[in-house]
Order: structure tokens, then C-alpha cells, then sequence
């Protein structure tokens, strides 16, 4: 049943329209799956599938010190974007740990977008106020402004190309342009969630619907298919990409979540150095690892990962991977326990499971 409260994309009505099944998410209304999870997965490492996550939050960052003021409050080195580029970072807080984290577009010198998840959007944008008064710079709220189309899979570029007015395969991994696709002008960046090549396009909203309409209409012959919600988490999970909430929070550093690569310590002082400064000097104890299921249990979030029936750390994130056929998960060990081939069981309802501990990511695509 569809929750009269939650907000609404501008694509709503095409996803009932298409028989979507709907579910409250992070305040909004948005589809969880139309064909089927499974189905839809597989569409999307075979062939195409399109997401609306319209949901997402949008800020701009602008002014002469927009870069000093992002470089102040993210983790990545913001200096070395040039324009037309963009990056993984996130927003730390000063225990060195995740306020939430973002994509960073550059725009131009002074001028950049921030694309925020939808649950953190809010708060993200309070935080941001909250500390760019000690510089020349504005932070705006854009959501409302963009709509949010991900395009994602092998045939991603077979599709875009032949409605976008610019060659788009040109595009480099986290490249991106202004491209007017089906006549409508959008910025097309060569991003994804999925660990598929693919594209995600912000366009205005008013014209969210003649986009969808044109890749549905282009992607027919291509076996694209619509995706929910669903099938974006078991893609993220099979590609060991972390989801804010789960991976990731306000109480695990970038370097326990193996994301140091995002964490620039020589650009200078930023929120969260010293702390993580600390931590990498006196060791970790424990870090995120990757793990398979023995049997054909599935080790959900928020089951106990246990040695000799003791718990050592929490599963934060547990799937089927329809790909890979093999029940996968996510979750903190000790740091001794975190070696490729290390045994461990899974409570999963009071009963132990075995599993043992892989390489991340689980997925990787033929680049071929």
C-alpha cells in the first residue's frame, strides 16, 4: 500500500504504471522491484536496467573558497578534481568517522555539486551550514531541482549513445558532461552503484519523464528492464560497495571500512584527520571483511558473526548474489580474524552457521 505521506519522484506514476511494487524508503515513495529482484539483477549484469533514484539529495557548493570549505569537510583531496570530473569521498565527523558519504562533481573552478544519500540529505545540508560561515562560500538545496536516472550495464552505452547529442562512450570513469539527451539538457557522469560500466543522469525535473520514456523506448531492443530498489542492494553487495546505515555510520572510520583510499591525509587539515591520524598510528582492530556462507543460509544485517559461540562483530550487510550464486555478506572482525580463507560461524537465529572469510569485491565485470 502506498504511503500517503511520502514524497514522490516525478517518475511515480511510469513505475505503477509498470506495475512496481512501492515501499517506503527513506521518506519517499519508491519501487522496490517490477519484474522481480532476480530478474532484474540479471538484466543488469547481462544486459541494461534503469533506476529512478530521484530520491537522492542534491547541494551546490559555490563561491572563491568552495573548494577550501569542501576540502575542510571531506576526507578526499577536492584540489586535484578538475572540472568535468567527480569523486567518491565522504563527510567525517571528528571521531574520523562517516556523517554520510558523497559524490563530488566539479563544476567549474568555484562551483560544485554534491549528491547526498536520501536519508542523510537533511542532515548533511545542516552540517554544511554549520560550517562554511568561516568561509567565502554558499551551500544551496538543489534536490527539488534534479531528477535521478542511473542507466547501468554492458549495454548501457548502446542505449544512451543514439539519444544523447554527444558522443558518450568518449566519457571516462567518474568523467562527466552536459549533454542534452531526448532533447533534454542533462549532466551525464559515467558512475554507477551496480559494478557495471554505466551512466547517471541528472536532468531537470520537469523533464524526468521524456528521458525515462526515451532510454525505455531505446533499451527495448537491448533487454534493458526497470530495477527497483531491490536489486540496487544485491548489485552494491556483489560489488562489495558500502551502503550508509549498514557498512557504514556515524561509529566506523574510513580506514575500519576499508575505504583509506578515499582519505588524503597529506592535502591538510580536514574533519576527522587527527582522529584517524591516531588510529592508523596505534592500529586497527578490527576492519570490514567480505564472507561466503558455507550452506545455503543467508547471513542477514544484524546477525552476530561468533567465534566458540562468542560474538566478535556484527554482519552489516547479507544477501543472495544472483550472479554468483553464493550467499554473501559484509561484516566487522577483528582484525586477525579478516585473512582471505578465515572460518567463522553466523548466528542466525540461534543457530550456528558456517562461513568464512573472502576477497572483496565479490563481483568484478569483464572489462574486456
Amino acid at each position: 500500500m502506498t504511503d500517503s505521506t511520502a514524497r514522490r519522484t516525478p517518475l511515480h506514476e511510469r513505475h505503477r504504471q509498470l506495475g512496481a511494487r512501492m515501499v517506503p524508503f527513506a521518506g519517499w515513495d519508491m519501487p522496490v522491484q517490477y519484474s522481480g529482484l532476480i530478474d532484474e539483477h540479471m538484466a543488469v549484469r547481462k544486459t541494461a536496467g534503469v533506476f529512478d533514484v530521484s530520491h537522492m539529495g542534491e547541494a551546490r557548493v559555490r563561491g572563491p573558497q568552495a573548494c577550501e570549505f569542501l576540502q575542510y569537510v571531506t576526507c578526499n583531496n577536492v584540489a586535484r578534481l578538475n572540472v568535468g570530473r567527480a569523486h567518491y569521498t565522504g563527510l567525517m565527523t571528528p571521531e574520523g568517522c562517516f556523517h554520510d558519504d558523497l559524490l563530488i562533481y566539479r563544476l567549474a573552478d568555484d562551483d560544485f555539486l554534491l549528491v547526498l544519500n536520501a536519508a542523510n540529505a537533511a542532515k548533511d545540508l545542516a552540517w554544511l551550514n554549520d560550517h562554511v560561515s568561516r568561509f567565502d562560500a554558499r551551500v544551496e538545496d538543489e534536490s527539488d531541482a534534479w531528477a535521478l536516472i542511473a542507466l547501468q550495464g554492458p549495454s548501457a552505452v548502446r542505449i544512451l549513445e543514439p539519444i544523447a547529442e554527444a558522443p558518450v562512450d568518449e566519457l571516462a570513469y567518474y568523467g562527466f558532461a552536459h549533454v542534452a539527451v531526448a532533447g533534454v539538457e542533462a549532466l551525464v557522469s559515467r558512475t554507477g552503484y551496480t559494478g557495471e560500466d554505466g551512466f547517471e543522469l541528472y536532468v531537470p525535473t520537469e523533464g524526468a519523464g521524456r528521458v525515462w520514456d526515451a532510454l525505455m523506448e531505446r533499451g527495448g531492443a537491448h533487454g534493458l528492464k526497470p530495477t527497483g530498489l531491490g536489486a540496487r542492494d544485491t548489485l552494491r553487495l556483489e560489488a562489495a560497495m558500502a551502503l550508509y546505515g549498514n557498512d557504514i555510520d556515524d561509529t566506523t572510520t574510513a580506514l575500519e571500512a576499508g575505504l583509506g583510499w578515499i582519505v588524503k591525509f597529506k592535502k591538510g587539515d580536514f574533519i576527522g584527520r587527527d582522529a584517524l591520524l591516531l588510529q592508523k598510528a596505534e592500529g586497527l582492530t578490527r576492519r570490514l571483511a567480505g564472507f561466503e556462507m558455507e550452506g545455503r543460509t543467508i547471513a542477514r544485517a544484524g546477525y552476530d558473526a561468533c567465534v566458540d559461540g562468542k560474538r566478535v562483530g556484527p554482519v552489516t550487510s547479507g544477501s543472495l548474489a544472483p550472479f554468483l550464486e553464493r550467499r554473501i555478506g559484509m561484516a566487522y572482525l577483528p582484525l586477525a580474524m579478516t585473512e582471505v580463507g578465515t572460518p567463522f560461524t553466523v548466528d542466525v537465529r540461534g543457530r550456528p552457521q558456517p562461513a568464512r572469510v573472502v576477497e572483496r569485491p565479490f563481483y568484478k565485470r569483464d572489462k574486456s
